[in-house]
């Protein structure tokens, strides 16, 4: 008789972070704790199965098809697996404009993948996507959860060296204009 895996109930053993996340709402407002879950599974588990789905909205009490709504709106939420390092290149009108095309392209180039695509070790994944709300500093490249702001190709290709050795550099912030005490230079 062949033995099937079943999959543990993600929650089943986080009782403490599920009161922690649910207690931050009234209780006619579950619903609203649906993104907080999510982004539990996600960061944990990189991705976000039917199974996954499915418990979640049993938790908070909607439909799994609410669920799959949200997170079809966010690019944030995978519904397949990533790679250990998923790079979100924006690719709205700001970031077009300031170079996020030549960007994608580089990447394309250098990581052999293309939107939507995890390289064959599950180190890379790359995905055009929807504004990250960073439009003063475009070019901006999300990596995971950290934003590389003004990208050039040579910091693309410091960026990609660093991610190959495992790690992830503390991202750099280049502001610039009135807000910037500088005067605009590159920090």
């Amino acid at each position: 008789m062949v033995e099937l895996d079943t999959l543990q109930p993600f929650f089943a053993d986080k009782q403490e972070l599920l009161d922690e996340i649910l207690g931050r709402y009234p209780e006619y407002g579950r619903r609203s704790a649906l993104m907080p879950l999510l982004w539990e599974v996600q960061r944990a588990e990189r991705h976000i199965n039917d199974a996954r789905v499915e418990e979640i909205a049993e938790i908070v009490g909607v439909h799994p098809t609410e669920v799959r709504g949200v997170m079809s709106f966010y690019s944030t939420y995978h519904d397949h697996p990533v790679g250990r390092f998923h790079l979100q290149v924006c690719s709205t009108l700001s970031c077009s404009l300031a170079g996020s095309d030549e960007l994608y392209d580089h990447l394309v180039e250098e990581l052999g993948i293309v939107n939507g695509e995890t390289d064959g070790d599950g180190y890379f994944s790359l995905q055009k996507v929807e504004c990250v709300g960073s439009c003063t500093t475009a070019p901006v490249l999300q990596v995971n959860d950290t934003y590389y702001e003004r990208l050039s190709k040579s910091r693309c290709r410091q960026l990609i060296a660093s991610l190959r050795e495992g790690e992830l550099p503390e991202p750099w912030h280049a502001r610039g204009g009135d807000a910037d005490a500088k005067g605009g230079e590159e920090q």
